[in-house]
């Protein structure tokens, strides 16, 4: 592993960029490539074996452009594809999962929500970790065309609005006092779900999280860049580039590629 070989992040579209923040703001010394799978978004939706195949497939583009560690930045390949990637590739991978622990210790009610996809929700990672506190109630809510809406730019829509609400109902009247986000995009609804909680409830993503663990992995293998770089980003996408130019803001280097 060399220094100057960037972080690769890969994600079913443009949510992944709520990781890539945090990772930028904790490492910007660091090159990183982003890749925004979002011709095939939803992941949530597909079966394991597809899931994985996109995800071999976005491996493989990062490789080629000499990443050395790459970012699962999306809750649904990390849950259903990352054990099979580690297997496959020499190269380290860090995941994202929803943040349950930390909810379930610092819970009061004893009942936490957890806004996920399909395909997070009925993993088997997933499965192991809500056994192990099954003391705890988790109500779970599969976040139905959520994904779509943020994906088409509809992000401020009534739908989702309604969406949302739906979403939130049980969850309220569960008397949760945390809400884990089990998806990379569902950090950019924050705004709109905090006017619908209670405000005692505490929302948590991975974000933070998954940075200090690349960090902790580079500084490990001795491969984090030196200090007095300036790290540049590419953004690359099989879609429209006008969502994902809007959720970042302008003077970014974005491209559009076909895989």
């Amino acid at each position: 592993m060399q220094n100057d070989q960037p972080i690769g992040l890969f994600d079913s579209g443009i949510g992944g960029t709520s990781i890539w923040k945090e990772i930028n703001r904790l490492l910007p010394n660091e090159d990183t490539i982003y890749l925004a799978d979002s011709r095939n978004a939803p992941y949530g939706q597909r079966p394991k074996n597809e899931i994985l195949e996109l995800s071999e497939k976005n491996v493989e583009f990062l490789l080629e452009r000499n990443c050395k560690i790459i970012v699962v930045a999306c809750n649904t390949a990390t849950t259903n594809a990352i054990s099979e990637l580690r297997v496959k590739y020499k190269i380290p991978f860090v995941g994202i999962e929803p943040a349950i622990k930390p909810a379930v210790l610092e819970s009061r009610t004893n009942a936490i929500g957890v806004l996920a996809t399909k395909g997070t929700l009925s993993s088997e990672l997933f499965s192991k970790a809500v056994e192990t506190y099954r003391d705890t109630r988790i109500i779970e809510q599969v976040g139905f065309n959520l994904v779509a809406l943020i994906e088409s730019g509809r992000m401020e829509s009534d739908e989702m609005s309604r969406l949302l609400h739906e979403y939130m109902k049980p969850m309220i009247e569960g008397n949760i006092d945390y809400l884990v986000l089990g998806c990379s995009h569902y950090p950019y609804l924050i705004p709109q779900i905090r006017r619908i909680l209670p405000p005692h409830v505490q929302i948590i993503d991975s974000g933070s999280a998954v940075a200090r663990q690349t960090q902790t992995i580079l500084q490990t293998l001795s491969g984090v860049a030196d200090k007095d770089r300036i790290g540049k980003s590419v953004f690359y996408t099989n879609s429209d580039p006008a969502v994902l130019s809007e959720i970042l803001g302008p003077g970014f280097n974005i491209q559009v590629a076909d895989f």
